[in-house]
């Protein structure tokens, strides 16, 4: 499976609008905290792979994010705190990048029981946290892709277009039908992000 993904900077409520004027299906809002490892035999960094594993937690539906909250203390709410409705937890592996024209990768994921049960067994085989991502991800359906609004903490805001396709050949036609809906949310493909959201903190530490 491919996931065909493109990424660009982005303030929220205009692309809202524009989703809602498209028709779009709002499917709710999560939290997400993405803990990243490193391995002991390669440098993913120099591989460009990623290894995460990810704790989702569901927001209930009473939940509406104070435009001025800190965004922490929102996360904290979703995730541990009043505004949880339910959770779960995934681990999630990311292949190298396949193109320069978006962040397509081939992605294996599945559930876990125990995210905390996951992480210790990497440990034990060596695997070493390298930082953990957390963000609010509200998600639309529309035209067969995900819209993502991702407000990350310590790094912004953004907005992710993507889907997924069967083989290497799809990942063409299915780039630019992403390319085309970024357009018609008023959004211009050209300024797209090909680096992680990993990669972004980091690169802002």
């Amino acid at each position: 499976m491919y996931e065909v993904e493109v990424k660009v900077p982005a303030s929220h409520d205009a692309v809202r609008a524009a989703l809602a004027d498209a028709g779009a299906e709002p499917a709710g809002t999560v939290a997400q905290a993405d803990t990243y490892f490193d391995a002991p035999h390669r440098e993913f960094a120099e591989t460009d792979e990623a290894l995460r594993v990810r704790r989702v937690a569901n927001a209930a539906e009473s939940f509406e994010r104070d435009p001025g909250e800190n965004l922490g203390t929102a996360i904290d709410a979703v995730l541990d705190g009043e505004y949880r409705a339910d959770g779960e937890s995934r681990v999630t592996y990311k292949g190298p990048l396949l193109e320069a024209e978006s962040k397509t990768r081939e992605e294996f994921e599945t559930s876990v029981a125990s995210g905390a049960e996951m992480r210790d067994i990497l440990d034990r085989l060596g695997f070493a946290p390298a930082a953990t991502v957390r963000k609010l991800r509200e998600t639309h359906h529309v035209d067969g892709f995900e819209v993502l609004l991702d407000a990350v903490e310590d790094v912004g805001e953004y907005v992710e277009v993507e889907t997924e396709v069967e083989t290497d050949a799809d990942v063409e036609a299915a780039r630019e039908d992403a390319y085309a809906l970024l357009r018609e949310l008023g959004l211009d493909p050209a300024d797209q992000i090909r680096t992680s959201y990993l990669g972004l903190k980091l690169d802002g530490a």
